[in-house]
């Protein structure tokens, strides 16, 4: 069977695929015939048992929203050799996880493993979590110390379709002194962060977006109570702490599966992140906060003589699964709601939809849209997803590509800040009004790339070589721009045919590629923090002369750097073995 990527579990019922995937005792609970909400602790043999209580601290995320992609189908295929918790050959892409997030959650499963043998934590658990949380902290847009590269950060917990928990932390994880919401790699709501945090990677400190740190948290908040994970039971008591959903038990199970099944490391930042989330289909108005139930909002009267009361037998609050977002009432027939007033989605800002960024700053102009009617009256309170697409590595403030936002009383609704990554290049944001078909307006966006206006080399050592010859040393420069190192740059560097004619020369020195092969032109580079980049070694062919090697970068930075090839070599050159001499 074909692999199905991109498929999603959505939240109020759960899916054939998801059922599938789980063990048998959700599939019992979800069989025909069953009532209410399936039962995640029904007994295969039919016994039900109640679904445990979460204990006080509540759950881990808040019942934040989480991605519902599924896993592929077609599960991967691990070769022959490979036990679970190796590596195994290159099957689906969703296989693949990044080298630095899978390393932690490894290493949180071994020292679970010492602290708190009993639990049998796999690291699998760890995976489908993170996956589901963050698309494994956004496709492993991690540090080598496994800090995430922007904070990831959720939805502010406000009652506004989500859970509604008032700051906790004062703004110190989540930069919100008003709401709480869900932080790092593993989505921690920060009043459990504060006592479940640990230091995962030994620096000495618990931080939220280290992917080290948040795993071995995660590890000991699904270890506490004295759960067994190897047992059906506790595996699901434990799951359901952390988001007490259901339809949030049978999307991590299917991941822990597919997980055991067989995975694959990838580098970091080339993951691929989830599509579909939790929060895709919620109520189109703002709703009261209610724990359980939400009472139905009186309806206007289609008539005069309609009696104020709802008549004998009419439906009672409805109920509402831990975790789902609240349904909103059916409005009496006819009757439009707020969304279906709006005609389009019309840009606020009178400097138009073409913005402009260096890499790594912030766009100097924030993303908007105002939902209008067809006569051109605006229309509040009305939700307005904003999603980033293409080629790119921008996000708004918090790491995320799509923001949901709720209009103001002028119809305005304004995304979260666009912060520019490092990689050049032009990407579109798209809005949308949730749950209706209007159409949205589009903006253009361009990174360009950081510059540098001055580029010297760090040495005046001559730099010459013997026919067929390496040189002695490398070629550094450093980049400055109005004064100050340029850190992250890109630079280029070609040996040219002269300094009036900049096109790559085709004899004389070169760098070598990957394959041990002459090229002469090089792109690609960086400078560090300190605007330094060193070039790769250089090689001389058999052609005596002077040459010369210019380096560029964005801005107008350049430096010309000259090599001369002669027989009368450098003590320091060491000539490299002819073809005929290894013969």
């Amino acid at each position: 069977m074909a692999a199905h990527k991109g498929r999603r579990l959505r939240k109020g019922a759960a899916t054939t695929a998801a059922a599938a995937l789980a063990v048998a005792a959700l599939s019992a609970s979800q069989a025909p015939g069953a009532t209410g909400a399936p039962d995640p602790l029904q007994a295969s043999a039919g016994h039900s048992t109640p679904v445990p209580e979460v204990s006080a601290d509540g759950n881990a995320t808040g019942n934040s929203p989480y991605y519902t992609d599924l896993p592929p189908l077609n599960s991967p295929l691990p070769s022959p050799s490979s036990t679970i918790g190796t590596p195994v050959s290159r099957g689906e892409g969703e296989a693949g996880i990044p080298a630095t997030v899978l390393d932690a959650y490894r290493k949180a499963e071994a020292e679970l493993r010492a602290a708190k043998p009993g639990c049998n934590l796999p690291w699998q658990l760890l995976a489908a979590i993170g996956k589901v949380e963050s698309g494994q902290a956004r496709g492993g847009r991690v540090r080598a110390d496994g800090t995430t590269i922007s904070p990831i950060i959720g939805p502010q917990l406000d009652g506004n379709g989500f859970a509604l928990i008032k700051d906790t932390d004062h703004g110190a994880y989540d930069g919100n002194s008003s709401y709480d919401q869900a932080i790092g790699p593993m989505q921690f709501i920060p009043s459990t962060w504060a006592w479940a945090g640990r230091d995962g990677n030994g620096d000495s400190k618990a931080d939220p977006n280290n992917v080290y740190d948040a795993a071995l948290a995660a590890g000991h908040y699904l270890c506490r109570n004295g759960w067994d994970l190897s047992t059906e039971r506790d595996l699901h008591r434990a799951i359901l702490s952390y988001n007490n959903s259901t339809d949030y038990l049978n999307l991590v199970l299917s991941w822990v599966d597919y997980y055991r099944k067989g995975i694959h490391s990838v580098p970091d930042g080339s993951g691929g992140v989830p599509s579909h989330r939790s929060d895709d289909d919620l109520p189109r108005t703002s709703l009261p906060a209610a724990p359980h139930t939400v009472e139905p909002k009186p309806a206007k009267p289609a008539k005069p003589a309609k009696p104020a009361n709802p008549p004998k037998g009419s439906p009672s609050p409805t109920p509402i699964t831990p975790g789902s977002p609240s349904p909103e009432p059916t409005p009496p027939a006819g009757t439009p709601t707020p969304s279906d007033t709006v005609d389009h989605l019309v840009s606020p800002d009178l400097d138009g939809t073409e913005l402009t960024a260096t890499a790594g700053d912030a766009f100097e102009r924030r993303i908007g849209a105002r939902a209008v009617t067809k006569d051109g009256k605006s229309v509040a309170k009305i939700r307005v997803r904003f999603t980033i697409s293409g080629d790119t590595d921008a996000t708004f403030t918090g790491g995320e590509r799509v923001a949901t936002i709720a209009t103001d009383a002028k119809g305005i609704a304004l995304a979260p800040q666009l912060l520019a990554g490092e990689k050049a290049g032009t990407f579109q944001v798209t809005s949308v009004v949730v749950g209706h078909a209007a159409k949205g307006v589009g903006y253009t966006a361009t990174v360009t790339p950081r510059p540098a206006d001055k580029l010297v080399r760090t040495s005046d050592t001559a730099l010459t070589c013997a026919p067929g010859g390496e040189f002695a040393g490398q070629v550094q420069v450093k980049a400055t721009y109005k004064g100050a190192p340029a850190a992250k740059v890109g630079a280029t560097a070609t040996l040219i045919k002269s300094a009036a004619n900049p096109t790559a020369n085709i004899v004389g020195p070169y760098f070598k590629d990957a394959n041990g092969r002459p090229v002469r032109t090089l792109t690609g580079l960086t400078t560090d923090a300190d605007g330094l980049v060193t070039l790769p070694k250089l090689y001389a062919d058999l052609v005596s002369g002077t040459y010369l090697l210019r380096v560029t970068t964005p801005g107008g930075g350049s430096v010309t750097v000259e090599l001369k090839v002669s027989v009368v070599a450098s003590a320091s050159a060491s000539p490299s073995p002819s073809p005929s001499a290894s013969s």
